[in-house]
């Protein structure tokens, strides 16, 4: 019996030491994180003040790759015709491991670091989504990576892409268009959130476009008769979309902001637009609703005597989950933990708390990790198009008070303070060790994989809901 032990222990020793090498590297890629925290801190309080909207995110996205080249990456900026998107590449062979970083803000919404509404006057947009914590956070995994694959030499290649203009641009559509992640194995992404989440989700598909009226100026009272007004054809299509919303499928969502209706009530106005948004968990029933749309615009130009174009601004698929992927970056995020305030830190959350409605999640779910399972989100993300190209997962944490609703001034306040600061540390830790996981696991890369082929439709071919227009780089430019 001793013999057979002593055999035994032979067999095991070579596989415990593996595996003790292993904790080894994850503890020490943990340890490099929080030692750097200070710099990834201070590149992601930057990006919040700049607050650089779609396109024009020409400081943001210079800071990632300054910080990317720093730390030993090939960076090549302006690809697919995009000059703030970028792609950031480190070791050679396969497998091919990519992060998604953002770092576009949203406009419209502007808000100091407070725990009461304070919009700063002098900005014209603010980070309501969490992307400057986005695209440091995944910077903040790529340099840890690469770190232990230098010291490690690990074989495979790792890169980083810089992906400009989420915020209805439609960024990585042009990205995946362009052919850049073809030879990519496993794409992990993140995304700012009031919980912590690595579940497999889906997410709505959504074509976007701008509809713009031409009629004929006059002046509204003394020559109407001559006048033909575009706000008026603006008005029609509108209401007739309104209309069609009792004809669409239930799951079916459409929104519209009219952004030129006209300069002064006396004169007639020549020209007005308006920008829409429809939705669908389906790319190919989204594409129905928004060709009725067209439809809509077209009936209301002849109802009118205006003329009507559009142009398409983004659209992207809705996301194709992967739970092999998923099931990985759950078990890291639940090692890593979730987020835990201090004393100042939970006095800031519980006066932002006391302005969110009463049923909002409770303070304390930010320490903890949602149960697993799969879900449909109600939002839209270019997301969607890479993970119909290649596996993909993705895991939210909390850099907001629970409760928070994304594109809120309470999401700005508390991502330009050490709360969102705490949730986007969670995602880099998280990142990192689910990238290792990969290159250490070839079996995750091929499951992944088969699973991925699994969940594609019969005969599917991707092709992106812009069609083929160029990256729209003036659609934030007023």
């Amino acid at each position: 019996m001793r013999a057979r032990s002593l055999v035994f222990a032979a067999l095991i020793a070579p596989l415990l030491a593996a595996d003790g090498a292993a904790q080894n590297a994850r503890t020490a890629t943990l340890d490099w994180i929080n030692a750097n925290q200070a710099k990834f801190e201070q590149s992601a309080m930057k990006i919040w003040d700049w607050a650089e909207v779609g396109y024009q995110e020409v400081q943001s996205s210079a800071l990632l790759q300054s910080m990317l080249r720093e730390g030993g990456f090939d960076v090549q900026p302006a690809i697919a015709g995009i000059p703030t998107a970028f792609v950031a590449s480190w070791g050679q062979g396969e497998p091919v491991v990519a992060l998604l970083a953002e770092f576009d803000a949203l406009p419209g919404i502007t808000q100091d670091a407070s725990p009461r509404r304070a919009p700063i006057e002098t900005k014209g947009a603010g980070h309501a989504c969490g992307h400057h914590l986005f695209g440091v956070g995944s910077v903040a995994a790529a340099l840890a990576v690469r770190e232990w694959m230098a010291n490690n030499r690990i074989a495979g290649t790792l890169r980083l892409y810089g992906t400009p203009a989420e915020e209805g641009g439609s960024g990585k559509v042009y990205i995946a268009r362009s052919g850049a992640f073809d030879d990519v194995d496993i794409v992990l992404h993140w995304h700012a959130s009031d919980r912590n989440d690595a579940s497999p989700s889906t997410s709505l598909a959504n074509v976007s476009a701008k509809f713009r009226f031409r009629g004929l100026s006059a002046h509204a009272a003394g020559f109407p008769e001559r006048g033909r007004s575009a706000l008026d054809g603006v008005e029609a299509m509108n209401h007739m979309v309104n209309l069609m919303r009792e004809h669409v499928p239930q799951d079916s969502r459409i929104h519209y902001v009219i952004t030129r209706g006209g300069e002064a009530p006396n004169v007639v106005p020549d020209f007005a637009e308006v920008y829409y948004y429809a939705r669908h968990p389906s790319g190919t029933m989204v594409q129905e609703l928004f060709d009725r749309i067209v439809e809509a615009a077209q009936g209301a130009a002849m109802g009118t005597g205006t003329t009507v174009e559009h142009e398409i601004i983004g659209g992207v698929w809705s996301v194709l989950p992967n739970e092999t992927l998923a099931r990985a970056m759950d078990a890291n995020l639940r090692q890593v933990g979730g987020v835990t305030y201090d004393a100042r830190e939970r006095a800031f959350a519980e006066e932002i708390h006391a302005t969110l409605p009463p049923d909002a999640a409770a303070i304390g779910t930010e320490a903890e990790i949602v149960p697993f399972r799969e879900y449909r989100s109600g939002g839209s993300t270019d997301v969607g198009d890479v993970s119909w190209r290649v596996p993909t997962a993705g895991l939210r944490t909390a850099t907001w008070v629970p409760g928070t609703a994304s594109h809120s001034w309470q999401a700005v306040a508390a991502g330009g303070t050490s709360i969102g600061v705490q949730g986007m540390m969670v995602a880099a830790r998280t990142l990192a060790l689910t990238v290792m996981d990969v290159f250490n696991t070839p079996r995750l890369v091929a499951d992944a994989t088969a699973e991925f082929r699994r969940r594609l439709p019969p005969g599917f071919a991707y092709r992106p809901l812009v069609g083929d227009r160029a990256p729209p780089l003036d659609y934030r430019k007023e």
